[in-house]
């Protein structure tokens, strides 16, 4: 067991080193590694299919069909690894048959008088009697908000923006999606762009001393656990029932792209998908889009038939 101990640590040191994993993704392959470790401490020889076919088994009575994929590829990446990397000489994973039906879970998205709702709630904010530094920091939330639906960035990559990754005058931000794939956003909304201005000038000491350009109270990155909270705290004011997260305003920002006609491909580009798959998950969500080209758009509909 210590020899897979220490494999599962070269493996993260791998990832993190050598791959250039973010953190994150490093810690839930720990986690998820770690897991697997203490299910096999007792057997002679854990990486053999008998014993990974039965964590598998076991992982499908604790766990959601999503969860279990996350951790089985987590496993199976770090068993080919050690194949690769000549520590073991047969690869038992290849060997088990790990297929299974996942159901689909299409994403929530908000119709357009909500967001709108949250953000006038954000914006109201403004316009309390209020020390500079409160403003400054309500303002910071608006820009946060708008910029959240504006371009449909993942909240991680938000709180990973850099004061050199916005250009506010060309209206363009640079994202670091997963992977480390990097992608720029355009912002084309005059009052998105001076939110955004004018957050940056109220700390602009404190973005330069950070180098992260949202930052918290105390002139730290800002955390994405900060940034749920915040839009909790908008949505009670404003009295919306839905639970909304920043991904929530990803998919709402992809959902109403795709009713206003906008190529999925773009959308793909947009949202920093590698694979078009994913995307394809909103065009199952657009039923007002659908139920309106059947309508507007169906020929039948110019077909008149009179009957006396």
């Amino acid at each position: 067991m210590n020899n897979l101990n220490t494999q599962i640590n070269d493996y993260l040191n791998y990832c993190r080193y050598q791959k250039k994993l973010n953190m994150k993704t490093v810690k839930a392959y720990r986690i998820d590694l770690t897991q697997f470790a203490a299910h096999l401490e007792q057997e002679a020889e854990p990486l053999v299919k008998k014993c990974i076919s039965h964590y598998v088994q076991t992982l499908h009575q604790k766990y959601k069909a999503k969860t279990v994929k996350r951790k089985i590829a987590c496993i199976r990446a770090f068993v080919n690894y050690l194949e690769f990397d000549e520590q073991i000489d047969v690869n038992p994973i290849s060997k088990i048959k790990l297929n299974f039906r996942e159901p689909v879970t299409l994403p929530k998205a908000l119709p357009l008088g909500t967001i709108y709702k949250l953000i006038k709630a954000a914006w109201h904010s403004l316009e309390n009697d209020q020390s500079e530094f409160q403003y400054g920091i309500n303002l910071r939330n608006v820009a946060i908000l708008e910029l959240l639906f504006a371009t449909g960035v993942r909240v991680s990559e938000l709180c990973s923006i850099k004061s050199n990754d916005i250009d506010l005058k060309n209206g363009s931000v640079k994202v670091w999606g997963k992977g480390a794939r990097e992608r720029i956003v355009f912002i084309n909304n005059r009052e998105i762009l001076e939110a955004l201005r004018k957050y940056k000038a109220a700390f602009l000491c404190e973005i330069k001393n950070t180098g992260w350009f949202f930052i918290n109270r105390f002139g730290y990155k800002l955390s994405e656990q900060s940034v749920r909270h915040m839009i909790r705290s908008y949505a009670e004011s404003a009295n919306i029932a839905e639970h909304i997260t920043p991904h929530t305003l990803r998919h709402s920002f992809a959902t109403l792209m795709l009713e206003e006609d906008v190529d999925i491909r773009y959308i793909q580009s947009i949202l920093g998908h590698s694979s078009i798959s994913t995307t394809q998950i909103y065009t199952h969500v657009t039923l007002g889009k659908q139920k309106s080209i059947m309508k507007e758009k169906h020929p039948r509909n110019r077909i008149s038939i009179i009957i006396s």
